[in-house]
Order: C-alpha cells, then structure tokens, then sequence
C-alpha cells in the first residue's frame, strides 16, 4: 500500500474516535490541555494498537485466503464503512460525561476502535507495513481526538454525524478500490 492510501485509510477509521471526541468536548465545562491530551491519548493509542492486533492473526491465515485476499478487504472496509454511514443518520445524541477517567475513556476507546482490529486484518491481506500504518493511524486519530474536544467545546455536535459519513465513505471507497485494483 501507498503512503496516500494508508494516510486515507487513517483519516476514515479516525473518525470515530473524532466524533465521540465532539462529545467529550461538549461535556467539559472549561477546556482545559490536558483534556485534549487524554483523548487523543486514549484514542490514538486504541487506533495504533487495535490494527497492530489485526494484522497478527491476519498474518497467521494470510497465505490461506491470498487468492480471495482483495474480497475481504473490500467486505471488511465495505461493512466497516456501511455501519459508520448508518450511525451517521442515527438520532442519537453525543455523550455529555466530562468524566476523563481511565474507567470511563477505556470503554470509548475500545469501542472507537473495534473497526481498527478489523483494518489490521486487511493490512495483512494487503501485505502492508505494519508499523508506519499504525504510527500514522495512531497519529491522525490522536490530532482528529484532539480537534475534536476542542470542537465539541465550541461548536456542539454539528460535526458529529457528518464526521461519521465521511469517514464511512473513506473506507467504502478504498475497499472497492481494492477490489477493482485486484479483479481488472
């Protein structure tokens, strides 16, 4: 995989993480760095280490599926960003917790990240580099967080849904790339 394609792969599966992010930034009463730091600590760390999982037990089975490779990684990224595309229409309403403890963030980041254990699995597939995917991945999800707290402090959930379409409709995109690089 291309540099191009990793760093837009990042930018979608972010975006989770952005869209809860708004919702901490909401529940804040003053803003303060360290809020900030905390979620986009909690979250990038999350993005980094969930695809890191992936790609291990993808690596394991790899050879097994390198024939049919190119289709789970467009079914994978295909119902990745699917659902985020349906949450974006969904009418719930963001969070209001200004609550940064590690027993309330770690339950969020796990759950903004499940996504990234599946794009771990196509990045073996894909037979990328692991390493500078997750540094990028976790890299783009720390700032998106970090943005995002300090959007949601003074803008509100404007950006929330629209945050979820875009990012599913980033990995839609790259997994039928994917498939059409690999079937023409």
């Amino acid at each position: 995989m291309h540099l191009a394609e990793i760093l837009i792969i990042a930018v979608g599966v972010s975006m989770d993480a952005f869209a809860v992010s708004i919702c901490k930034g909401l529940s804040v009463r003053t803003l303060q760095p360290k809020h900030a730091a905390l979620t986009a600590l909690w979250f990038g760390g999350f993005q980094a280490l969930m695809p890191l999982i992936g790609y291990y037990m993808g690596v394991s089975f790899a050879d097994f599926v390198s024939s049919v490779d190119h289709w789970i990684a467009f079914i994978l990224l295909g119902i990745i960003g699917g659902n985020m595309i349906k949450e974006s229409f969904s009418k719930d309403e963001c969070e209001h917790s200004p609550d940064f403890s590690a027993k309330a963030m770690f339950p969020m980041a796990v759950a903004t990240s499940i996504d990234a254990l599946a794009i771990g699995v196509s990045l073996a597939f894909l037979r990328a580099d692991i390493w500078s995917s997750v540094l990028i991945i976790g890299l783009i999800t720390g700032a998106f967080s970090a943005a995002g707290v300090c959007l949601g402090k003074f803008f509100g959930c404007r950006f929330k849904s629209g945050a979820e379409f875009v990012g599913g409709f980033i990995l839609v995109a790259m997994g039928l790339k994917i498939l059409l690089e690999h079937t023409l």
